[in-house]
Parts: C-alpha cells; structure tokens; sequence
C-alpha cells in the first residue's frame, strides 16, 4: 500500500481486506462477476453469507479471489479488519460497515500502475510480498486475548517485520508453560536492558506456537528459558531454526546438541557458586552466580565437537556451564548457559542475606557477562539514544516564596525572558507550546504551576514532606535534563537568600560526580541540586569540608529514621558516599562551593538510588530485604518523598553545626559510618598498616599508623577504595 495501486476509476485504495465465502456466495459472485465485466458496475453481494469459519475453495480461480477495496476516506478504515469476521453476531452492523467501505455500492477493478506490474502480480505469490514495507504493521500486544488460534493468528502476522539484509529484529521467548507470562515478562525485561531497545522487538513464543506459526524465518534470537524437558519434536524445530541462519541462547534449559550433554549435580542446585567468564577480548569476569543443578560435559572423551567453553564454575572440577556451539552452514549458533543469568535477585524467595549480599554485588557484572553473550550472538547492545531534554517546571511549596520570586523574575529578566548563564541559560515562560526547543545551553522554565504533571514526581507529596524554613522551598523541575548542577548556576549569585531554590531531575543526561566522573542516573534514583549560603564567619562557614558529610549522613537519616526503617543497613562513607553496609554504594554527594564577598555560594548536587534495583542496588531492595529476613511489611519509598525529607534533615543539621560545631553532629555521623573499627592501607595494597580513628574538626579523615603520630588525610588528594581497604594519593 505504497501510493501504487488504484483503481479503475482513479481512486487509491487505502487497505484490502480479505473474507471467507461460503460456497453459495461464490457462486452468486461468478454470476455477477460478467455483468460486472460487461456493465462496469455490480451490485451488492448478499453479506449474510459471509462466516468466520468457512475458508476458499483451493482451486478457486483469480477471478473468484477478488479482494474488496475500500476506496473512500471514511474513518471506519482505519479500524481493524477483525471487524468483517463477526458476521453471524451483527449481520446489520458488517452491513453498514460495507456500505461505507464501498461508498456507493460500485465495484471497480484494482491495477498496478502499469499493466507490466499488474501481470507481475497475477503471477506472484504470498511469499514474493512478504518483504513489503512493515512501517504500519502494529506491534504484537503484550496481553493476548482471544483464544490460541487468534494469538498464533497475530504472532504469525506481526513477525513479519522484515530486515531486507538478514532475519527481521525480532527476539523470542520460550519459557514452555507460563499461564501468567512471569517468567516471560522477567526475562523480556532483562534482555530490554542489555540490547538497544530501539533495534528489536520481544515476543513470547508459546508452546503450542513452536510447531503451528511460521516463525523460523521471521526471528533473530530465540532464547530457551523452559525449566521442564523439552521434546525431541520442539528440539528439531529449534535446530531447524538454526539452520537457516537463528540464534540461540538457553537459559538453565534442557536442550542441547553438537555432542554437549547435560549432567546433573544436585549439591548445586539453588546454590551461589562462584563462577569464571571469558570475554571476547580473552579477559576473565569473576562473579557470583546462582547455579541451575546442571552441567555440561562432552558425550566423548574425544574432542570432536567445535564447541567453544565460555563459562565454568570455579572449583576443582572447573564445571562447564556456558557453551557456545556453531550450527550448520549458515551462521546458526548457540550460547547454552547453566546459570542463572535471568534470575533477579528479588525473585528468590528462599535465600539468606549472605545469598543477597553476594548476588547483588555481583548483579553489575551479571549485566555485563549477559551483555557480552548478547554481542556474541551479534545482537546490538550500544546503548539506546539518549532521550531528550524537557521543559523545566518552577515550582513552589510556598506562595508568598512563589510571589517573592516571581516579583525578583520580574525584575531581572531580559527583554526576552532569559536569565544568561555560561552553563545554560533560562527562559522563564508561561507555558510551553509543543514543539518548544530544548536544548543544553538554552532551556525554557515554565512558571505556570497549574501546567504540571509528571508521572515519576509528587510535587504534592514532596510539598507535604518538606519541613524547612528556607531550604527547598523552589524547585526547577524537569524529567530529563543534562545535569542539575548547571541550571541554577545562573540564579544563585542573585535570588534573594531567603529563595531556597533546589533543582530536581528525573534523568540527567551528563550527571557529574567527584573528580569529573559520570554519574549514571537512570528512572528510579534521587537526583537533585540544592543551592544554600553559609556565611563565612560561621561555625560551619569556618569549616566547609563539613557540608559533604552533612549532606550524605542527612540522607541517610532521612531514611533511618523513619518509623520501622531504623534498621535499614544504609551508611555513610567518607567522603561523600551513601552506601548499603559497607558492600556496595548507592548513592553519592558532590559539593561546589564559591565565596563572595563574606558568604560561601554552594550547591549540593546529590544522587542516590531509591527504586532503580539494576544495574547495582538500590534503597528499596534494602526494604525488600528486610522485609523477608525480619518477617516486616515496610511500604517501599519514593524519589519525592525521601528528597523532601532529606533537604528537612539537612536543614535541621546545618541549625545544629552552627550552634554546637562538629561535636553537635559527629555523634549521628560515626552512628551511621562504616570506618568503624577499620584497618586501611596508606598508598598501595603493600603499604603500612593504619587504623581510622575518626574526622577532624574540618572534616578530613584520621588515621593512626602504629608507632607514627595521627596522619590527616584530605578527600582532594586522596581516594578511598572501599573493596581493597586503600587509601591511594590521587595521581596528579
């Protein structure tokens, strides 16, 4: 339907849809198919005749094949062709629906552009067209209904998004019997995270779909997730899909082939196992992984089979449990694994907190191994494009504040509403048309509260939640921006100091962190810059290293001192981390700091993971936990709602400091912190021996080497490595 066909009365058709006949409407056609010849109309055939379950005669003519055209531009051609197949229901409705379809009741005949093309489409076949453009084929719905036939229907239709140079972009997903689609949504779910999602499509391949559907040419990757014994009739069809070109990849599956056999080892089953990956590049990942209770062992002694090891369990018998195996000629292949690699960490019920400890630290590199199989099997893993940048919202939980800062707007702006920054420049606007550009460097500010919404952010319950005098008070909002350090770059020198402005995002794009690092900031994490002033003067003026250790110790309150959660295992590392025990980081503090004058200019930019549990951890896997360990029912948390509560806790930390100094604070700091009672080593993993001791009054970490005196030990010229217990100069 590409603008080629029309007509015989100039008209273009705008969609063909096909219908069963049953035998007497067939031939009623055949009569009226010579006076339509002769007299260049027809008229009407008898609808009622129509069923959903008759079917063609298979040596009907050409002529007894026609399609009807709809040639109008009515509306109703756009809805779904289903509509003609419920015709013993509503017989009166598909009569209506045809009379507009076919506008005055007028039959023409349907010709390519040239009678060359119209002999060539006589002469072809189904097959010869199945490459035609696919851009208005719709998606497979993720929910099925209807019954088997109607799902196998949609699937076998849906497939046929074709890539001219290869197989089409679409992965299936065997997972043998899953009536609630579990197991199928989890794993569609992990694989969207590891190939560009813009590239494929996932589908569920069903059981009784693996012998009835045309799929083997119409799919790229088939992955094998069906825990059960699979038939030798399934396995044939799974190797005829490799041979005409498929992928494979088994996840803890019984198939196998190529002289690879499974052997059972039930001390393994369910258990965490430390396990060795090589990677394409001949470089050796270790993790820890939950093993299926299977291995892979040759059926020979003999090393016939061009089988290539890529995994293997790190003990002394070195089990194999991945492969990777070339299927004929091709370019079929398979990556059979024995681990676990689909398996989430909160989908376990029965496990120990050592158990989640172990998998979640190595969850990153469970990402990486399934990342690299993925290449392996030539699929694009290059992360998708990054979305775009959106309108900031200015919002307010105060409206005298919301007033007061209008008014200084008013006053400050340029003629053309911008406040000018070297970072990004703000033009401030009452509500934004569609369309509006955004970029890095220029991004409009809508100031129309009433024009907000979002769908991962509560500014009513942020509202609610936020208990402060100044800090907080007006947010910049926006869902996806560069980073929030630079919009208010050009504001904080200037707003009243009685504005607390904060800057709060969805995504960042270029997210910073301590020494120019990147900070990864996907949907579920709290990221926000918050703008305060400390004077110069001041206890905490006098001290400003401190602000970084205030920041992370009040997020870690805002949490720990919720009703219930006081045994949430979140803690505080030096210098500006927010960690989960002393295992893994979630979260982290960078501090800018700028004097004018006798008052320090800071903006606190702050990140921590709340509901995005992959690739690393986050606060509500915390919650989930302790949920299952101490028998609990904590509600999980939200990025708005702990955000608000830290910039309260904040605020209430910064009164303390400057009334009572350091010692007002430490007290709750060295409560949360992981250092205590922790043997480092300066320099090198062969360096002296030192024991923390503490923070002194200017924040900088304390060391003791026995026999030496205290050595001080500043954040900007040193690093602390966490996982080797190193304190390492930076390197200048």
């Amino acid at each position: 339907m590409e603008n080629r066909l029309q007509m015989d009365n100039g008209m273009k058709p705008q969609k063909i849809v096909s219908v069963h006949l049953q035998k007497s409407a067939l031939e009623e056609l055949e009569q009226l198919a010579p006076n339509t010849q002769k007299e260049g109309n027809t008229n009407k055939m008898p609808l009622g005749e129509l069923t959903q379950g008759s079917t063609f005669e298979t040596d009907a003519k050409p002529e007894e094949e026609a399609l009807d055209c709809a040639a109008g531009g009515d509306q109703e051609m756009q809805r779904p062709a289903c509509k003609l197949q419920k015709v013993n229901e509503h017989p009166e409705q598909l009569e209506q629906i045809s009379e507009k379809e076919t506008g005055t009741g007028e039959h023409h005949h349907l010709h390519l552009s040239s009678c060359h093309e119209c002999l060539e489409l006589e002469n072809s076949t189904i097959e010869s067209v199945k490459f035609a453009s696919a851009e208005n084929i719709p998606d497979l719905p993720d929910d099925y209904s209807g019954n088997s036939e109607d799902v196998s229907d949609n699937l076998a239709g849906n497939l046929k998004r074709v890539n001219l140079t290869g197989k089409p972009p679409n992965i299936l997903i065997y997972v043998g019997s899953d009536p609630g689609k579990v197991k199928f949504e989890e794993i569609k779910s992990l694989i969207m995270e590891c190939v560009d999602v813009n590239a494929y499509t996932v589908y569920q391949l069903l059981e009784n779909q693996v012998m009835s559907v045309p799929w083997l040419d119409n799919a790229l990757l088939l992955i094998v997730a069906a825990p059960h014994p699979i038939s030798d009739d399934v396995s044939k069809q799974f190797l005829a899909f490799m041979s005409k070109g498929g992928k494979i990849l088994g996840l803890a599956s019984s198939f196998t082939f190529g002289g690879i056999q499974l052997k059972s080892k039930d001390e393994l089953m369910g258990k965490i196992q430390d396990f060795v990956f090589s990677t394409a590049k001949s470089k050796e990942v270790r993790l820890n992984i939950l093993a299926s209770g299977k291995v892979f062992e040759r059926e020979t002694a003999e090393e016939l089979s061009p089988m290539k090891l890529l995994g293997y369990l790190e003990s002394p018998d070195k089990d194999m449990v991945i492969v990777h195996l070339p299927y004929g000629n091709g370019g079929g292949e398979a990556i059979l694994c024995q681990a676990h690699l689909e398996v989430n960490v909160k989908g376990l019920s029965a496990q120990t907190k050592d158990d989640f400890n172990l998998l979640k630290m190595s969850n990153a590199k469970r990402y990486d191994v399934l990342t690299e199989i993925l290449t392996l099997l030539h699929l694009s893993c290059d992360l998708s494009e990054v979305p775009q940048l959106t309108p900031i919202y200015l919002l307010s939980s105060d409206k005298d504040v919301h007033s007061l800062f209008l008014g200084w707007l008013e006053r400050n702006v340029n003629a053309e509403g911008l406040i000018r920054s070297s970072m990004v420049s703000l033009k401030f606007v009452s509500s934004c048309i569609k369309g509006t550009e955004v970029t890095p460097s220029l991004m409009p500010v809508v100031t129309e509260m009433q024009a907000f919404s979002s769908e991962h952010f509560s500014f009513e319950r942020y509202r609610q939640n936020l208990h402060t005098k100044k800090l907080g008070k007006v947010v910049l909002f926006a869902e996806v921006t560069s980073t929030t350090m630079n919009l208010l770059d050009g504001l904080m020198y200037k707003v009243p100091q009685e504005i607390g402005l904060i800057a709060i995002a969805v995504q960042q794009t270029q997210g910073k962190g301590r020494g120019g690092n990147a900070w990864l900031s996907p949907v579920g994490a709290a990221l926000s810059t918050l703008h305060i002033t400390i004077p110069l003067s001041s206890e905490l003026g006098r001290r400003i290293p401190f602000i970084q250790h205030l920041v992370s110790l009040a997020v870690v309150e805002s949490v720990r001192s919720i009703p219930g959660y006081q045994d949430i295992e979140l803690r505080v590392k030096w210098p500006n981390d927010i960690y989960y025990s002393d295992l893994m980081k979630l979260g982290g503090v960078l501090v800018n700091s700028t004097l004018t004058g006798d008052t320090f200019h800071i903006l606190i930019g702050c990140g921590f993971n709340v509901n995005n549990s992959n690739p690393t951890i986050c606060i509500n896997d915390l919650i989930m936990e302790h949920n299952k360990t101490k028998n609990t029912e904590l509600k999980p948390l939200s990025a708005d709602y702990l955000i608000a509560r830290s910039v309260t806790v904040l605020e209430s930390l910064i009164n303390t400091f400057q009334e009572k100094g350091p010692n007002g604070v430490l007290p709750m700091y060295y409560k949360y912190w992981v250092h205590s009672g922790k043997q480092v080593r300066l320099g090198s993993d062969e360096g002296p021996l030192a024991w923390i001791v503490g923070i002194d009054d200017s924040g900088y970490l304390q060391v003791h080497e026995e026999g030496k005196d205290v050595v001080t030990v500043h954040p900007d010229g040193n690093t602390f490595d966490m996982l080797r217990n190193l304190i390492i100069p930076k390197q200048q």
